[in-house]
């Protein structure tokens, strides 16, 4: 069996555009992979069509080696786009390797582990206007964790108000999802290390499950400044990492409680895989960041199935596109994420009802400004 044809697909799924990326055979099995970058879509599909030529006319069951050989020839390596690419090809050919041998992903790697996979979801995300409504339905439907955050909007406010609204917000969750309920903020490491404890001081009240991207991912002194203050709360990031020699100094200083590898962007399965490992010899939940398309969801999926340290799966519900270009949908019930027992992956897509939901501009924002139009982090 080897790789004939590469395929790429841009569509709309609410609030963003999701890239998936379909490999084919010439024994007729394909796999489905996911590499959606958020502003960055017709970026990243140039590059699986380009790093993806090195597939063609290859055996796709020699999942590791073509790993090391897209992510170390070529000479450059690494980054959010690169990787990108490399992750979806990667979930692709561990789809087909699952169908070859006709068992889920899962199983390969190692699991069961668990029976399934315990879900959050975002309310108020980018709009805290939303932040009650989005939270009583995702509760009536058997939810037992929110996440909200991400405000780009407070951008402008003077860093007294900014941190007052904020506290004021998860009040105000806090209060209508009741004592039961695991609620995680999103700061999008907007924040000085200063900053960040003030937060961290105004949040403590409200009972966090964690506190994510509390300073810049690139800023390992000032999270560890972060850490020095004792939060009463777990810390957690890692979505903007994007391999394991990322994570390693993370991991090696101790400075956070939950990595959050994301499957379309960290080296795809065969990466994250590792990168838990890594996390596990170092007491770390790995919670996979998980915002983007079906597939995504999926491979995550796989990865809580067969690690042991795995912690919670972010799930955007993006109706009605999810189901829509899923040829059978997954079960979520009571708040958790139902693996098919189906080989590879479990998840076909609908090409027709892919090509039916154009890309449109993303629903999330993209910029930041400070009062005086400066530019500031989104």
């Amino acid at each position: 069996m080897t790789v004939r044809e590469i395929k790429t697909y841009i569509t709309w799924g609410e609030p963003r555009n999701w890239v998936f990326v379909k490999v084919i055979t010439d024994h007729g099995l394909h796999g489905w992979g996911e590499a959606t970058l958020e502003g960055k879509e017709e970026t990243v599909r140039a590059c699986v069509h380009e790093v993806g030529q090195m597939l063609i006319n290859k055996d796709p069951l020699s999942v590791e080696h073509h790993w090391q050989a897209l992510y170390r020839h070529g000479f450059w390596r690494g980054g959010v786009v690169l990787n990108s690419a490399l992750a979806a090809l990667d979930q692709a050919l561990w789809d087909i390797r699952g169908k070859a041998w006709g068992v889920p992903v899962y199983r390969l790697l190692g699991g069961p582990t668990r029976q399934r996979i315990r879900l959050y979801t975002h309310v108020g995300i980018y709009d805290p206007s939303q932040l009650e409504a989005d939270a009583q339905q995702d509760i009536a439907d058997g939810f037992t964790a929110v996440k909200t955050g991400a405000w780009a909007g407070d951008s402008a406010l003077p860093e007294e108000e900014m941190i007052g609204a904020f506290a004021d917000r998860v009040a105000r969750l806090r209060k209508t999802v009741g004592p039961a309920v695991d609620i995680m903020i999103d700061n999008h490491g907007r924040s000085r290390p200063s900053t960040a404890v003030r937060l961290m001081e105004a949040l403590q009240p409200h009972r966090l499950f964690w506190l994510e991207e509390p300073t810049q991912p690139d800023d390992l002194e000032g999270l560890a400044r972060v850490r020095a203050a004792g939060p009463r709360m777990d810390l957690a990031t890692g979505e903007r990492l994007f391999s394991k020699w990322d994570f390693a100094p993370l991991l090696e200083q101790r400075l956070v409680d939950v990595i959050q590898p994301d499957l379309c962007h960290a080296g795809g399965l065969t990466e994250c895989k590792k990168i838990a490992a890594m996390a596990e010899a170092y007491y770390v939940q790995v919670a996979p960041h998980s915002p983007q398309g079906p597939v995504s969801t999926a491979a995550a999926a796989h990865l809580a199935m067969a690690i042991p340290n795995f912690h919670i799966l972010e799930f955007v519900r993006s109706a009605p596109y999810r189901d829509r270009v899923l040829r059978e949908a997954w079960v979520v019930r009571d708040g958790h994420l139902e693996v098919p027992d189906r080989p590879g992956l479990g998840v076909e897509l609908d090409e027709d009802a892919l090509t039916a939901s154009p890309a449109r501009p993303a629903g999330i924002p993209r910029g930041a400004w400070g009062a005086d139009g400066s530019v500031v982090d989104v």
